[in-house]
């Protein structure tokens, strides 16, 4: 088959952006793919009107988006039980480990740390891993005598009193449900959702986490991006850079709105290294630089360099002496225009045919 007629047959179906698209998933998108159909034979050549070299770089594969600067996603604290809402904290306060989240009935509802909710009554004789969960905070709050296992002891209620005791409460020994919230660590108060007056089995208020953090809503096409452990830069607005990380990714399910259709995202929840990073920052549009590849010494074309061939794969057209030739490469990370490439007779300094 000549050059020409192999060049012809692929130019029918080259420069395919869908085909590209799903090769690099949306790593290929804006890179300035040609629209389908271009003939890069020129129209009296069978030369390339255009031209470049395979060059050997690093290439790293970046991306901005926005994201919010707050306080995380805002979770409702229900109360729980009979009692007459006595006290809130106030809106922006911080509660940690032992302190009252709110009091009914003049008596505290405590904060705890832990996974699991506060479910059921404990007292002397049960077990399970709620047991050994309040026996966690209970020494981690100082109290001593008893063996922090899934047993609630003698000693365990021991240890209980002496809480209650310090807390005002009577000396029972057991734990009611209601007496403890749990949450992940200390929490900020974000709005009130009932007032000192109210009853107590409703919502009470929102809380939040209380290191400001970024969220950013990714689409599924850029999954790529959402690597938790992965370093990102976010851009304040008064310019300034922060180094930050990547500390949870989770899938978001948007319901449908209207004529809009129901949307899968993947949020990114973005800690800074330094912890002080965001202090007194709250509520606002920031940047953030993604980073989701880099390849060190790789060979590498523009994007438009490829060509869709008809027998499937991707190809180039290699330029040497005054001929041109389709040679098959194999694809690696798209970044910034340009596109990892390897295959027979591809070398730093090869010439590709470009389009016009």
């Amino acid at each position: 088959m000549s050059n020409r007629r192999r060049r012809g047959r692929a130019g029918r179906v080259v420069f395919g952006v869908a085909a590209v698209a799903a090769v690099g998933a949306a790593a290929a998108a804006g890179f300035g793919l040609p629209d389908k159909g271009g003939n890069a034979d020129g129209a009296h050549s069978t030369l390339p009107p255009k031209t470049a070299k395979v060059a050997r770089q690093t290439l790293v594969d970046t991306q901005n988006e926005s994201g919010t600067l707050g306080h995380g996603d805002t979770r409702t604290l229900n109360g729980r039980g009979n009692g007459t809402l006595t006290e809130v904290p106030a809106v922006g306060a911080t509660v940690q480990r032992g302190q009252a989240i709110y009091r009914v009935d003049n008596t505290p509802v405590v904060l705890l740390y832990g996974t699991l909710p506060s479910y059921r009554n404990l007292a002397v004789g049960d077990e399970g891993p709620d047991v050994k969960q309040l026996e966690q905070n209970l020494a981690a709050l100082g109290y001593t005598g008893f063996t922090v296992d899934e047993k609630y002891s003698a000693s365990t209620a021991t240890a209980v009193k002496k809480w209650q005791g310090d807390l005002g409460l009577t000396k029972t020994g057991s734990v009611e449900a209601g007496r403890v919230v749990y949450a992940l660590g200390a929490v900020r108060v974000n709005e009130h959702k009932a007032e000192v007056g109210d009853q107590a089995g409703s919502a009470i208020l929102a809380y939040t986490n209380t290191a400001p953090v970024v969220s950013v809503d990714l689409e599924v096409a850029q999954q790529r991006l959402a690597k938790t452990g992965s370093a990102v830069t976010v851009k304040l607005p008064d310019g300034k850079s922060v180094p930050a990380k990547i500390t949870t990714v989770q899938t978001v399910i948007q319901p449908a709105q209207g004529n809009s259709p129901a949307e899968t995202k993947y949020r990114a929840t973005i800690t800074p290294d330094d912890p002080k990073a965001f202090d007194g920052l709250d509520q606002m549009t920031v940047t953030v630089g993604f980073t989701a590849g880099k390849k060190e010494n790789v060979l590498s074309v523009p994007v438009q360099a490829l060509l869709a061939l008809a027998e499937g794969g991707y190809g180039v057209q290699v330029v040497e002496n005054g001929a041109t030739k389709i040679v098959a490469v194999q694809l690696g990370l798209f970044a910034a225009g340009k596109v990892e490439v390897s295959g027979d007779g591809i070398a730093e300094g090869t010439v590709v045919g470009m389009p016009g």
